[in-house]
């Protein structure tokens, strides 16, 4: 039996594809080092929801569609604002409001999947804006996606260097084989149930610190070491402890993650437009401390940098906090959530796996009848065992 389902087939695709030996993943056809440092979001939605790249002219229609949903209900305006009243959790907020985006619409899988990637940057946005105090910025149609996103937050037009930072991030996350976010959107879809509730069926499985949470760690394990003096110190204790240091070493790539190298590049780029570079200076100065001393502790084992690091180093850059991050990989990754939703419906297949039971067997039931009293003495109905 195969625990955690690993090395069990469920499911086929023509989105992504992890090649964890050799290192190597493959977005809708394209090396992800090839589409994500160099396609604009909308390329790869298009890509992703239809099957190939657009042209020019299909590429400005589908922008323009992109753009006109990115106005949020009412509705889910409100459940944004009482969620920051009581100072909801980011992931919470944004499972709370999915839902929402279907209110007074009819159905319809594609439309659905084109409302919520459109919707999210406006959904993160607005939320983070309530939990500070501020109003949520107003809906630009001029601005691609990634930027977007981030005036959605700010209330400021970003740079363009700062607004390819993040479409190359966005565009490297979007989709990763048959994560556990993305196999609970296709088990939800499975049963023909809607779009947008498989989403938040997948937004909930993200919410999980098993799934989504390990950029925060990596981030506050560099900021802790503070300098790269203390880098060997810090690093050999947390060893000597046992501990795992999180953006190293991955499940599925036993060499290393290729996302790290897209978004090492992101971050080269960025920390080279004329930004403050020390943070970035230290965290290159920790990872190379890390990874000889994990090759002196585990020389049987390759514990390379993963996307966790370098996520947590792109995105601090950007300015992002760490609760901010994995809302952030949603605003991507429902792209490939909604993607293999529309993929698991043309499949037309119930995902209903077996399990195995290790329970006890042949206990017996004691059948006495039960008799029910009117009440005891303080007024309750009781039940005896004749």
């Amino acid at each position: 039996m195969m625990q955690g389902l690993e090395g069990v087939v469920a499911a086929r695709t023509r989105l992504s594809h992890v090649d964890g030996e050799a290192g190597r993943l493959t977005l809708a056809g394209y090396a992800a080092e090839e589409l994500a440092p160099h396609a604009g979001f909308e390329e790869v939605a298009y890509l992703f929801l239809h099957g190939r790249l657009p042209e020019p002219a299909e590429r400005t229609a589908f922008a323009r569609e992109l753009t006109g949903r990115r106005t949020l209900p009412r509705a889910a305006i409100e459940v944004l604002r009482e969620a920051a009243a009581v100072n909801a959790p980011p992931m919470d907020a944004l499972r709370m409001a999915v839902p929402i985006l279907s209110l007074g619409r009819a159905e319809n899988p594609l439309d659905d999947a084109i409302a919520a990637i459109a919707a999210f940057p406006a959904v993160v946005g607005a939320y983070w804006r309530f939990r500070h105090g501020e109003s949520p910025v107003p809906i630009r149609c001029d601005l691609p996606h990634a930027a977007h996103y981030l005036h959605q937050l700010s209330g400021a037009e970003p740079s363009p260097e700062r607004s390819r930072a993040l479409e190359t991030y966005l565009n490297t996350i979007c989709d990763h084989g048959l994560n556990a976010s993305t196999f609970a959107a296709r088990v939800i879809i499975s049963t023909q149930s809607d779009v947008l509730s498989a989403i938040t069926g997948a937004v909930g499985a993200l919410k999980g610190p098993l799934h989504g949470g390990a950029p925060g760690p990596a981030l506050q394990m560099v900021v802790e070491i503070g300098s790269p003096e203390r880098a060997e110190t810090v690093i050999r204790a947390k060893l000597d402890r046992g501990e795992r240091l999180m953006g190293f070493g991955h499940r599925i790539y036993k060499v290393r993650d290729p996302r790290a190298d897209i978004l090492a590049q992101a971050a080269e780029q960025f920390f080279s437009s004329g930004v403050d570079r020390r943070f970035y200076d230290l965290a290159r100065s920790v990872e190379a401390t890390a990874l000889r001393l994990l090759r002196a502790r585990k020389p049987d084992r390759r514990l390379d940098t993963n996307v966790e690091f370098y996520t947590a180093l792109l995105l601090h850059g950007l300015g992002l906090p760490p609760e901010l991050f994995t809302p952030t990989f949603a605003v991507g990754r429902v792209l490939g959530w909604s993607a293999h939703c529309l993929e698991q419906l043309r499949e037309g297949r119930l995902i209903r796996p077996q399990s195995t039971y290790i329970g006890p067997m042949e206990l017996h039931y004691d059948r006495a009848p039960v008799r029910f009293d009117r009440s005891d003495s303080t007024g309750v109905c009781v039940s005896r065992r004749s």
